[in-house]
């Protein structure tokens, strides 16, 4: 049985995350999530006054992985 990816319960959405924290998080590779920022699909990414590391919001990693899981089921419940 697989386990999907999910951010615990009690991390606060107003707290940040690190790009590669993120990527270690759901199990990617960087250069996969960079593809995604690249094409526009992957979540919403910030610097602090536009330069240095890229970061997320936890509520931001939520959603993300919230609307790529029901599009993987979606697609699947069509196919």
């Amino acid at each position: 049985m697989v386990t999907p990816i999910g951010i615990p319960d009690d991390w606060d959405d107003n707290n940040l995350i690190l790009f590669e924290e993120f990527c270690d998080l759901i199990r990617t590779p960087q250069r996969t999530v960079r593809d995604w920022r690249q094409r526009g699909v992957g979540p919403r990414w910030t610097r602090f006054q536009g330069i240095g590391r890229l970061y997320i919001t936890v509520a931001e990693a939520r959603r993300f992985l919230a609307s790529a899981t029901v599009a993987r089921v979606e697609v699947r419940s069509d196919g």
